[in-house]
């Protein structure tokens, strides 16, 4: 007869496999969409590719432009003086797609095997890349190409965001949710980052290869995550985090009851998130309405201020490349390389204002503190940001922080905030739904955005950057209502405290 385990030994030997898994489960979907975000980059650094300066180029001895065509450079039809509107309407097609498809996106995310769901949308994110960087090796120089190239791929892009969300609420429990949404968040700007090296790599010689080569590892990645993701624990015979009790009320993590359930319901240091996870046999709640979702106390007024945060972010994300080659005069790889500096702030602002917000249990005043910080220094950027390399990284990677911090904080805790509202009386199942809603909307801002920039930037940069301050200040506005119950939270806590120190030192 086999001797039973002491407990000790049983706890050790069941928190490090769990651990285990639940470390692949972050890393897997952090890779995940590190991914998406690298395949929608290259775009922003090929545009100075497609439209440049041509007097500054030596023409090839096997050219055959006439001698008088000073267009001989550029890539047809973004070879006119209309350049920077097609650019734009490039832009638009795949923001537009993406915002729709968002809407959507999050309940066939509710009711479909995320494995195959994301696997799916990676291989064909990764093909409809790879076709766009095809047509310069296809010699295509029609716009309608490009434009339903990149409408495709914004629809599929939209399989990414609230699944891997709904996976890492599948496997994760409570925490500080704030910092660890805030480093695994990163993967945006990690992406980003890559996406624009790679893209530089091939930029001034075959810039197909720019996106062909980010679609290959996309596609790749998809075939991993369909061997690879596990989507429950409990299909691994590892223990589930629960969320809310029956009645819908949270459990207590520190009760005697959580900590005989096993190491993952133990303090766990892990993100919080919003899906219940146990597949035993028992009634399962059902999915909840859009409606029903943007009655949770919130959703409206982050969904909106994520409308004009993302407006911001993406107008950096796909014309900041193109700003430095004609401001700073930089090429159009070293324009990419230095661009990317703003999403190393990005990764500093996610954490920073995860980590903030998690102390002061504030998100919308971390939030509009942050947004009232980004106005001036962005005006600030405009101004003085390319008088030297010095002035230019040191303001790209605050501006990238201030600018980013509060949309990684939205997207992320934030939505599992409101995924797990009180509201829901236990009914986790919103959580896709509520993600894909606040980044739905905050995509509309995204498409508007970049399309904003193409019609204005022919009047001015300056015009440009008045635009991104006056929606930072729309974004901030937004959030006010909700500063304000914070602010009357906080008082009302220190009110109770201060009565509690008052009896504890008078007592009767």
């Amino acid at each position: 007869m086999r001797s039973s385990l002491a407990p000790g030994v049983w706890f050790l030997r069941t928190f490090s496999r769990d651990s285990w898994f639940r470390g692949f489960i972050l890393v897997l979907t952090f890779f995940i969409y590190t991914c998406y975000h690298m395949s929608r980059k290259p775009i922003s650094v090929v545009k100075s590719r497609l439209h440049q300066n041509c007097s500054e180029l030596i023409k090839p001895i096997n050219d055959s432009h006439s001698l008088n065509d000073t267009t001989w450079c550029n890539w047809a039809p973004f070879d006119k003086n209309n350049y920077k509107e097609l650019l734009g309407a490039v832009d638009n097609a795949f923001l537009v797609a993406y915002a729709i498809g968002m809407f959507i996106s999050g309940i066939f995310g509710e009711r479909l095997p995320l494995r195959y769901y994301l696997s799916a949308g990676m291989l064909l994110s990764g093909l409809f890349t790879s076709l766009f960087g095809l047509g310069y090796f296809w010699n295509i120089h029609v716009l309608w190409y490009f434009v339903l190239i990149q409408i495709c791929n914004g629809l599929v892009q939209t399989t990414g965001w609230p699944s891997v969300v709904t996976c890492v609420g599948n496997w994760f429990g409570k925490g500080k949710r704030g910092l660890i949404m805030g480093i695994w968040n990163s993967h945006t700007s990690v992406g980003n980052i890559l996406g624009s090296l790679i893209a530089g790599v091939w930029v001034n010689e075959h810039w197909g290869l720019s996106f062909v080569v980010p679609g290959i590892i996309t596609a790749a990645m998809g075939i991993l995550t369909f061997l690879f993701l596990i989507e429950y624990p409990e299909d691994v015979d590892c223990a589930a985090p629960q969320h809310h009790t029956s009645n819908g009320l949270e459990e207590n993590p520190d009760s005697p009851e959580d900590l005989g359930n096993g190491p993952c319901t133990n303090k766990e240091s892990s993100l919080e998130s919003a899906a219940r996870c146990s597949k035993e046999p028992r009634a399962q709640p059902a999915a909840i309405s859009f409606l029903g979702a943007l009655r949770i106390p919130g959703v409206v007024e982050f969904s909106l201020c994520l409308l004009f945060a993302k407006l911001v972010s993406y107008t950096f994300l796909y014309w900041l490349p193109l700003y430095i080659f004609n401001v700073a005069h930089f090429s159009a790889k070293q324009a990419g390389d230095l661009s990317t500096l703003f999403d190393v702030g990005g990764i500093m602002g996610g954490i920073m204002a995860g980590l903030i917000s998690d102390h002061t249990n504030g998100r919308a005043t971390t939030c509009c503190v942050m947004l009232i910080l980004a106005a001036p220094m962005m005006f600030l950027y405009n101004n003085i940001g390319q008088n030297g390399i010095t002035n230019s990284i040191v303001m790209l990677i605050i501006c990238g922080a201030l600018v980013n911090g509060p949309y990684a904080l939205i997207t992320t805790a934030v939505s599992a905030d409101l995924g797990t509202h009180e509201s829901l009386k236990g009914n986790a199942k919103a959580l896709s739904t509520v993600t894909a809603i606040i980044d739905g909307t905050g995509s509309i801002g995204a498409a508007l955005g970049p399309l904003l920039a193409g019609l204005i930037s022919p009047t001015g940069w300056n015009n440009v950057f008045y635009m991104l301050i006056s929606a930072d200040v729309l974004a901030c506005l937004l959030l006010c209502r909700l500063v304000y119950k914070e602010i009357l939270a906080w008082k009302s806590s220190l009110s109770r405290d201060r009565g509690s120190s008052l009896a504890l030192t008078h007592p009767r």
